[in-house]
């Protein structure tokens, strides 16, 4: 808990050169006064004067400013770092080579070690080493067509996999692919549920015995009960399966992600003069893109040697990779550097990673990990790829460029072949796919001649005009059974729109649309296709567009173009609806508007303006990331307010999971769920969604989305508030200072532990201005709340990533920020009696208190 007297953290003077001081003496500043010698540094020391907004160019040489470049900077920006210490900007790193920890962290000055900066948490690997560790990839297939008995299996390695053997060579050899050199497919396999059943045996075993460990260290269990061979043969485990793990959710059995490449070589001496053969790789991990290069250079060897020794060296090569310097995150960590486009984002991970992997090279125990992160020479080793200091010393270990990627390497028949593996994967991700891609897609032909739309109350919230975008997300929100067909268009290409429609609607929050998708399938798979609820299909037979019967939103890639089945099931007044209606008369309208013939008025589900700002960041080329980012925004924006239906209409939602009650005096802050300007601002949004949350509410995603939220709640790092709808009310509502005053002072009390700050960081991305709306609360009319954001900022600025939120702060807030800091210390000067290194000492105290 907070201490009832607010801190002021620790900042250093520094005594400026005399030839500096007498330069600094004689600078004018823009009040026409003379500045002061004391100035402040960029981690706050306190100047005596007050430095003004604008800056005045230096009146010392570039050798002068390079003899005396530990003189403090006057801007609360980051100060220069020594050139020796990053790599060379001649070099071809991507990142600067300014600022604090810009190019690498490990590489800057040392700073003081805050435990409550890091997270106490055991580091792990995603993928440790050892015995007991999983291979990448399960199984390598081959088929190839045969001009009489058409598509055969030729070979599996290093076993044969379980299934229909035809069915599999079928799905390798798509239609068409003989009239292409080259065509890429992926498609999922149901793992058998007896080897994830053993799995979750070994792992409780290994649970007791750890837990039998404990009790021995204890001494709760007798001397004579010691380990049984049995229990030494499990192995550790613990870095896979430890109960801090967060739980990972899903609806059965793992899938088996295949990535399958088709290739055509024209041989006069063959039947119809070519040969087709295919490759396939099946594995566990969803970024199965990284495997194109192996499986080019694999086939091609494999036409050229068609024996199982060619499978076993690719089989070798891949399940070698070795990705144990892969940290494992958090879901909250998880979700910060998804968000993030920051590349220094949890570099300190990647250093203790190396650093513990170097120390057990060494033959040395690995200490403490915070003991080995604070201390400097054992980072003198570490340097970054991409650098020229990496290039110079060919260094063994290395952190990433870019900690969204994890790079390695695989040696294949010789050949290193860079590997880069997505450090955080997001739930229904699979693939390399492009959302802008799908976008553009079919949003460029409905811009040039909008067609209407059959009216359906799912789909069509925006009326016959909803842009069509809109319209696959709510089909597939709603499990409708969608088909993308791309008629002579490689199959790769309907397998990329099936995946990045999958993964445009869960937003990486929503679970239940991989399970049920057929990134590629064809016309002899119809039966079994019907039998699943909702699916979402990529073919390219054009057979399937005269079968309205057999889909309810068809997507033709190549004209751009949705159709709603005219077969489609029409929505049942569902008791929601009726409710709603009933409770909110004046909005009867709005909320039937979906199923009217007449235009809807206004934009009441908002989906229209974020279409339009979608597509503006497209036009100005923000990257895929950015529109990742926003549509899960939109995802989590709509679960909110489905969360907030429920509750108006029917008292209380599934979907919310109540936080423990506030403690006495804090109820003004105990609110929770989506916020809007007013009450007609929610009642319009809910009547507009009411149809599309309605159909929702019936579906696996839905059930899928209740579960998890009941588990992650066990996880949740502060459970007394709702820190997402206490920054939504400073940045949407006009509060009054004694209301803001509040959920100032709740941020502050509640949000120390590194967990907790992870926690308020999630609820205020860098794309939604990051601090901005905390850092308001610099300007409070109250002192004591000015003092408890300057507080609140200073734990976040120390934070392992809430320090490039800092960064992120305008040079305004910071000034605002040290000013009130610079006040706080003199004030506590003055009160004290003391020096400043008598204070320095108080604060240190009070800050460990």
């Amino acid at each position: 808990m907070a201490s009832s007297l607010p801190y002021v953290p620790v900042y250093h003077t520094t005594k400026a050169p005399k030839q500096a001081m007498q330069t600094a003496q004689q600078r004018p500043t823009t009040r026409g006064t003379t500045a002061t010698t004391d100035t402040w540094t960029s981690n706050g020391s306190a100047h005596a004067n007050r430095q003004s907004l604008s800056s005045f160019p230096s009146s010392r040489s570039p050798s002068a400013m390079s003899k005396h470049s530990r003189r403090p900077s006057r801007s609360p920006n980051p100060p220069m770092i020594e050139t020796d210490r990053v790599s060379d900007p001649s070099s071809n790193s991507k990142t600067p080579s300014s600022g604090i920890s810009s190019q690498h962290s490990s590489l800057s000055a040392p700073q003081r070690y805050n435990p409550e900066a890091h997270s106490r948490r055991k580091l792990r690997s995603q993928y440790p080493r050892g015995d007991n560790a999983e291979n990448h990839v399960e199984y390598i297939l081959v088929a190839s067509f045969d001009i009489d008995k058409g598509p055969i299996m030729e070979h599996q390695y290093p076993v044969a996999i379980t299934g229909d053997e035809h069915m599999l060579a079928e799905l390798m050899l798509p239609d068409q692919a003989h009239v292409r050199n080259q065509d890429w497919t992926i498609f999922f396999l149901h793992k058998d549920t007896s080897q994830e059943e053993e799995e979750a045996e070994l792992k409780a075993a290994r649970r007791q015995r750890r837990q039998r460990r404990q009790d021995r260290a204890a001494g709760l269990l007798d001397e004579d009960d010691v380990e049984t061979e049995e229990e030494a043969e499990l192995g550790d485990s613990s870095g896979e399966d430890s109960d801090d793990s967060e739980p990972e959710g899903g609806e059965g059995p793992p899938l088996i992600y295949v990535l399958n490449l088709v290739n055509t070589k024209q041989d006069k001496t063959a039947k119809r003069g070519a040969v087709v053969k295919a490759m396939a790789i099946c594995t566990r991990h969803p970024f199965l893109h990284i495997y194109k290069p192996l499986l080019l250079l694999a086939l091609e060897e494999y036409f050229k040697s068609p024996h199982p020794a060619t499978l076993a060296l690719l089989y070798e090569a891949v399940n070698t990779m070795d990705l144990s310097l892969m940290p494992r995150l958090s879901l909250l960590e998880r979700y910060l550097l998804q968000s993030s486009d920051n590349k220094d984002l949890f570099v300190e991970k990647f250093e203790q990673m190396i650093q513990i992997r170097m120390a057990e090279d060494r033959g040395e125990v690995p200490e403490d990990i915070a003991t080995m992160a604070e201390s400097p020479e054992r980072r003198i080793d570490l340097t970054r790829i991409g650098t020229k200091q990496h290039v110079v010393a060919h260094s063994q270990y290395s952190v990433p460029r870019d900690t969204h990627e994890f790079e390695t390497r695989v040696m294949y028949n010789g050949i290193p072949i860079p590997i880069k593996v997505p450090v955080a994967i997001s739930p229904e991700t699979v693939g390399d796919f492009s959302l802008i891609k799908l976008i553009q897609t079919f949003a460029e032909p409905h811009a040039k001649s909008p067609q209407p739309f059959t009216l359906h109350p799912h789909l069509t919230t925006n009326g016959a005009y909803t842009h069509p975008v809109i319209v696959l997300a709510n089909a597939i929100l709603t499990q409708k059974r969608v088909i993308f067909l791309g008629h002579n268009r490689p199959s790769g290409e309907v397998a990329e729109a099936v995946l990045a429609a999958c993964a445009l609607v869960s937003g990486g929050i929503l679970r239940g649309f991989t399970r049920h998708a057929f990134p590629y399938t064809d016309l002899s798979k119809i039966d079994d296709l019907l039998k699943v609820p909702g699916f979402i299909a990529g073919v390219t037979n054009p057979t399937f567009e005269n079968h309205p019967e057999w889909w309810d939103v068809l997507c033709d890639l190549p004209t751009g173009r949705m159709k709603i089945s005219t077969r489609i099931e029409p929505q049942p007044l569902t008791e929601g609806l009726a409710n709603f209606v009933q409770q909110n008369p004046a909005y009867a309208n709005a909320a039937n508007a979906a199923s009217l013939a007449a235009p809807v008025s206004g934009d009441p589900t908002g989906d229209q303006a974020f279409m339009g700002d979608v597509l503006r960041s497209i036009a100005a080329r923000h990257g895929e990331g950015t529109i990742r980012a926003k549509w899960r925004d939109w995802v989590e924006r709509f679960t909110r307010i489905a969360a907030a239906f429920e509750e108006t209409v029917y008292g209380a939602s599934a979907l919310y999971i109540g936080v423990e009650e506030a403690e006495p005096g804090n109820e003004s802050v105990s609110g929770h769920g989506y916020v809007w300007s007013d009450e007609a601002a929610k009642l319009r949004e809910l009547a507009g969604g009411v149809s599309r949350i309605e159909g929702w509410r019936n579906t696996r995603s839905y059930f899928s989305f209740k579960q998890d939220l009941a588990q992650l709640y066990t996880f949740r790092p502060l459970k007394a508030l709702d820190l997402h709808h206490l920054h939504d009310r400073l940045r949407m509502t006009k509060l009054t200072p004694s209301s803001s005053r509040e959920i100032y002072l709740a941020m502050s009390k509640y949000t120390h532990s590194y967990d907790e700050i992870c926690q308020l960081l999630t609820v205020a991305p860098e794309s939604h201005a990051g601090l901005f709306y905390i850092a308001l609360g610099l300007f409070h009319k109250d002192k004591d709340v000015r003092l408890k954001v300057v507080d609140l900022l200073e734990r976040i600025s120390e934070h392992e990533a809430g320090r490039h939120w800092w960064k992120g702060l305008s040079r305004f807030e910071k000034l605002a920020y040290f000013r009130i800091k610079r006040e706080a210390e003199a004030e506590m000067r003055g009160r004290m009696g003391v020096g400043e290194d008598d204070v320095l000492g108080i604060m240190v105290d009070r800050r460990i208190s």
